[in-house]
């Protein structure tokens, strides 16, 4: 059984050129010729065109895939230990090739997040936190306000650096709320709104425009989201409900 170049092109998903190419640099030489002189491949030449292949699918140029094949052909290569390389090549190019899945997945991510950071900078910013763990929802519920557009815009441009001063300023205002809350301050006192201005403030200098109707909705969802209320009640017991007293309470200071 022999096969035109035409059908093991076909067979073999390359251009008749590159069949033409690899007969003239005696890579691949058809087994065969018809009788008006047109190459004849057969079944073992398909062998060798598959084992072509491989090699050029992992990035060997062609002077060392027909060094590899002609030790083979020659009996100097061990045919398991043939198979073994080519396994072996298999297996690191299915693992470089998952960490670039991995590394796309990610952009894709970052991307979709705003937050351009690395795995490794994650961790190192935000520790055991998911800063995306609940994005998914965020888009659901505000991705069509320019709110929500403006804090993506802003958080594609943050560093490593600008995330950790972000951070920073927040685990700096979390543990000075708490000291205030434990010297028994009320959430109408002085100390209290202005601590809750520091909180609006922060909000809009890092992620969008927040004036005081928005300060207000925020305050509510801190304690009729469960999730909220926990994040800021792990600061202190009743942090979220002080808190919301003490933005509305600012709110109407500035507002009336």
């Amino acid at each position: 059984m022999s096969y035109s170049v035409g059908q093991v092109a076909g067979f073999a998903g390359v251009t008749v050129r590159t069949l033409h190419h690899y007969d003239d640099i005696g890579l691949l030489v058809p087994s065969e010729r018809s009788r008006a002189g047109h190459r004849r491949y057969s079944d073992a030449d398909l062998d060798r065109l598959q084992q072509i292949l491989f090699y050029r699918e992992l990035g060997f140029p062609l002077d060392e895939v027909a060094a590899l094949l002609e030790g083979l052909a020659a009996g100097t290569s061990d045919p398991r230990a043939h198979l073994r390389r080519q396994h072996e090549l298999l297996t690191a190019r299915i693992e470089k090739l998952q960490k670039m899945a991995a590394a796309v997945e990610h952009a894709m991510e970052a991307h979709k997040m705003g937050i351009n950071l690395t795995p490794e900078e994650k961790f190192e910013v935000f520790g055991d936190k998911d800063p995306e763990q609940y994005a998914e929802e965020a888009e659901e519920r505000w991705g069509g306000t320019e709110a929500y557009a403006e804090s993506q815009r802003r958080a594609a441009r943050y560093t490593k650096e600008d995330w950790k001063r972000l951070q920073a300023e927040a685990t700096d205002w979390s543990e000075r709320y708490a000291a205030l809350m434990a010297e028994g301050e009320q959430p109408t006192g002085e100390r209290a709104m202005d601590m809750a201005e520091e909180h609006r403030r922060h909000i809009g200098t890092w992620y969008y425009e927040c004036g005081y109707e928005m300060h207000r909705c925020l305050g509510d969802m801190y304690v009729s989201d469960e999730r909220f209320k926990a994040f800021y009640d792990s600061m202190r017991p009743g942090l979220a409900e002080h808190l919301r007293e003490a933005i509305m309470a600012n709110a109407a200071r500035h507002t009336s």
